[in-house]
């Protein structure tokens, strides 16, 4: 028996990183998932890829008619539709001063925004199904202040506010809702050129950055935020919502000096 037998979730940004892991294991405990991306043609081999419980859907989150077609697709696919996972987001490293309105607000659109349309898109459903999980994905950077993050700190940090007032309305339909902040995850998106401010934003560069202030000494692995989001959609946290999960190796404790 899977952890998530029976369960129909959908994922967002499910066509790299993150969300294709979680897609992955969550289809592997049982679960039917509708993988949401704007990266078709990766998201289709993955769902291909992942078999018969998976369908793949284009999903820009900072489109209502786009959520409301993942929605369908779940219930027309799959009967129903009692979880998601609030992954899809983008990520600019850049110093305050020279971020433009425009670099922000496009931030804002596909992290807060798009994160909002996702929870407000599947409430119905969820209720109809008789309850479900809502798993946003913020930040370690939204509970700690980080250089050249401001538009990305800003959304993240958004996005716990949303999680807490989504746990308190939605309690009483049987829908939990939590939050998980990750660290540095090794994942495309946190390997741009020059990310950190650190030199060219290569791989030696990036890691030996957090081998100095991680105290477990690296970069954390998509599939370790996977088994969290697991672990938040599954009975195993039946009675947790509304709460931050850290999962960044010891770096919001602090910076070990040995």
């Amino acid at each position: 028996m899977g952890k998530l037998d029976g369960r129909v979730v959908i994922i967002s940004g499910a066509a790299r990183g993150q969300g294709e892991q979680e897609a992955r294991l969550f289809a592997e405990e049982g679960a039917s998932v509708v993988l949401g991306d704007v990266l078709d043609e990766r998201g289709e081999a993955v769902a291909g890829e992942i078999g018969e419980r998976a369908a793949y859907v284009p999903l820009d989150v900072r489109r209502e008619e786009d959520w409301a077609a993942a929605v369908a697709l779940a219930r027309e696919r799959f009967g129903r539709l009692d979880g998601l996972v609030n992954n899809a987001g983008i990520l600019r490293f850049r110093e305050l001063a020279d971020t433009s309105v425009e670099e922000y607000r496009e931030v804002v659109e596909v992290n807060q925004v798009g994160c909002f349309l996702g929870m407000k898109a599947v409430v119905a459903e969820m209720e109809a199904a008789g309850g479900g999980t809502i798993v946003n994905v913020a930040s370690y950077a939204a509970l700690s202040g980080m250089a050249f993050l401001t538009s990305y700190a800003a959304t993240k940090a958004a996005i716990l506010g949303m999680t807490r007032v989504a746990a308190l309305e939605l309690a009483g339909k049987g829908i939990r809702v939590n939050v998980v902040c990750p660290g540095a995850i090794d994942t495309p998106m946190a390997r741009p050129p020059g990310s950190f401010g650190v030199g060219d934003g290569t791989d030696d560069a990036l890691d030996a950055l957090y081998a100095k202030v991680v105290p477990q000494a690296r970069i954390g692995r998509p599939e370790e935020v996977a088994r969290l989001a697991l672990f938040l959609t599954g009975e195993d946290s039946s009675y947790i919502t509304g709460q931050p999960v850290v999962i960044d190796g010891g770096w919001l404790a602090g910076v070990s000096v040995f």
